[in-house]
């Protein structure tokens, strides 16, 4: 890929996965033997579009992330584990200061910064590379998927307001991909007003620089573990991958 620039990715694993229903949180809840964050990270570590990793776990948890999976299972692209907040914008904010203070290298601030579930260990090299085609023309962009569903918008009642043309809906995942300068000034001036009613960072770019966002294609397959049916899903998933090889 000629001309290439730096990619960072920012993987988020500090969820405390109250849905799964266990004590473990679900990113460190094993499948096939390995936790659910070493399949996300071996993607990240293995693609030829990413250059490092940042990764955000839960307070307390950074020599435990590093031992038991940076260190265990040979991460080198991991260069930072730093803890996350409270909410989810929070621990992003948290790994974007880690390419803002410049210990990755200038080349990072004037890369792309890729933002990433820690709970999706589906991604593969295939959504980072159009991930990548997509944020270079368009400088903001996030995965996603058509909704295969009929949705409907409520009331508070759930009374059905009106029913959006299926088309025109997508289901939206992660990696979400932003120029690094662009995501790093939107989640500044995010945490600068205090204007926490976000639910994911093409919302923050969208609310905070008042900037399109464009959609790229990910998977059906990229889904995030958040209940104990998806266990079931991501165990047949890799059962099958296991089949092909």
């Amino acid at each position: 890929m000629e001309c290439k620039k730096h990619c960072t990715a920012i993987v988020l694993c500090a969820g405390q996965g109250k849905r799964m229903g266990t004590n473990v949180q679900k990113q460190y809840i094993e499948l096939f033997g390995k936790p659910v964050i070493f399949y996300t990270l071996s993607a990240f570590q293995n693609s030829s579009i990413i250059d490092d990793i940042v990764l955000v776990v839960g307070r307390g948890q950074e020599d435990y992330a590093y031992g038991e999976i940076v260190q265990k299972y040979g991460f080198t692209k991991v260069k930072s584990i730093v803890p996350g907040g409270s909410e989810r914008y929070a621990s992003v904010w948290q790994g974007l200061k880690v390419v803002k203070s410049g210990v990755l290298g200038k080349e990072s601030l004037e890369g792309y910064v890729f933002i990433h579930d820690g709970a999706r260990p589906f991604v593969d090299e295939a959504i980072l590379k159009r991930a990548y085609e997509t944020v270079s023309k368009n400088k903001a962009c996030v995965a996603g998927m058509p909704s295969k569903d009929t949705v409907k918008l409520v009331d508070e009642e759930q009374f059905a307001v009106t029913t959006p043309e299926r088309r025109y809906v997508w289901m939206i995942q992660t990696p979400q991909v932003f120029e690094a300068s662009l995501i790093i000034e939107a989640y500044f001036q995010l945490m600068r007003e205090e204007y926490i009613n976000v639910t994911d960072d093409a919302m923050v770019v969208e609310q905070m620089l008042k900037l399109p966002v464009k959609l790229f294609k990910g998977s059906y397959e990229n889904i995030k573990i958040t209940t104990p049916e998806d266990l079931g899903i991501a165990t047949s998933f890799l059962s099958n991958y296991s089949a092909m090889r």
